[in-house]
């Protein structure tokens, strides 16, 4: 089969197209015959050798973190769940997406092999290539909105990267949660936000300047979650806007988030995990038409290296998903 893979560290030209064998399913793990996965940066991150402390991966490593396509070949019990019950989506024939240990062989692959407790049925409303787009994103917005920020309705929270693809989905569950959300976005995303629901969308720049952004965002917030790489101080002025007992859920853990103990306003750095009950929720409500899977582009396994190589150009916008 055809996969892309790096055998060293580096930029991303150390990403190569390979011929190499088709793999076979392990105890409890499933072969997926690949739709799509998708890129995210933090594949970028691993591939560059800067996350091998929190995801260390062996090489050759196939990288991919999301998959969504058909399910091919089964080990034996892969179908049965710990009571000996049946694994619901894991049949073979069966459309499923599914969010991939970060430290083994990813998707970006004809086939990949995924933990069969990790898969869901794939969503019937979208292609299934674009479903591709939605188990890590998903899930680093439900986690940061509901397990780590404790979203309640009626709360105001503020999105900071509202127009990316962590952000989108942000947006959309918090404004069906019955929150207030303010969103912090780029000219070129801002209308995104809008139509993602957003009540209010703020000019990324006006975080330089903690009176710009206060004003703009009209009195303090609940929640505040950064889903951008920002500056240091940066992330200090989104701490002054959260109110008295209030948190700032943060996704770059590189840079751990700030708190203000005086006022009770904590700072949790977050780090997203797999989910399948959390995953098929998204899936339900995406099938509902309570959540939309937003897709920039497509391209090809062979495209992958170029697409890495833009994404660190700063040229990349939306969600991209990497088709075999």
């Amino acid at each position: 089969m055809k996969a892309v893979r790096y055998s060293q560290f580096g930029d991303a030209d150390v990403l190569h197209l390979e011929d190499v064998a088709v793999p076979v399913p392990a105890a409890g793990q499933v072969r997926v015959r690949v739709a799509a996965t998708s890129f995210n940066p933090v594949d970028a991150s691993i591939r560059a050798g800067g996350m091998q402390g929190p995801i260390p991966v062996a090489l050759p490593h196939t990288p991919g973190i999301d998959v969504a396509g058909t399910v091919d070949a089964l080990a034996p019990g892969a179908d049965q769940d710990d009571d000996g019950g049946a694994r619901g989506p894991v049949a073979v024939g069966r459309s499923v997406i599914g969010f991939l240990p970060m430290t083994g062989a990813g998707a970006s692959a004809e086939f990949a092999l995924a933990p069969a407790d990790a898969l869901v049925a794939a969503p019937t409303s979208v292609d299934l290539a674009d479903a591709a787009a939605l188990p890590i994103t998903g899930l680093t917005a439900w986690q940061a909105l509901f397990e780590h920020g404790d979203l309640q309705r009626g709360q105001r929270v503020l999105v900071n990267g509202a127009g990316g693809a962590v952000g989108l989905y942000a947006v959309q569950l918090a404004v069906a949660a019955g929150a207030h959300v303010i969103g912090v976005a780029g000219p070129r995303s801002a209308e995104r936000v809008r139509a993602a629901g957003a009540h209010v969308v703020v000019d990324r720049s006006s975080l330089g300047s903690s009176g710009e952004l206060a004003a703009a965002v009209g009195g303090p917030v609940d929640l505040a979650l950064n889903l951008a790489p920002v500056e240091p101080q940066q992330l200090t002025v989104l701490v002054g806007l959260v109110g008295d007992g209030g948190r700032l859920v943060n996704t770059t853990v590189w840079m751990p988030a700030p708190s203000d103990e005086g006022r009770g306003v904590r700072g949790v750095d977050m780090f997203v995990r797999s989910n399948a009950g959390q995953l098929a929720e998204l899936v339900r409500r995406v099938d509902a038409g309570e959540l939309r899977i937003a897709v920039a582009e497509r391209v090809g396994l062979a495209d992958l290296p170029a697409l890495h190589a833009r994404a660190a150009a700063g040229e990349v916008s939306g969600k991209v998903v990497v088709v075999p």
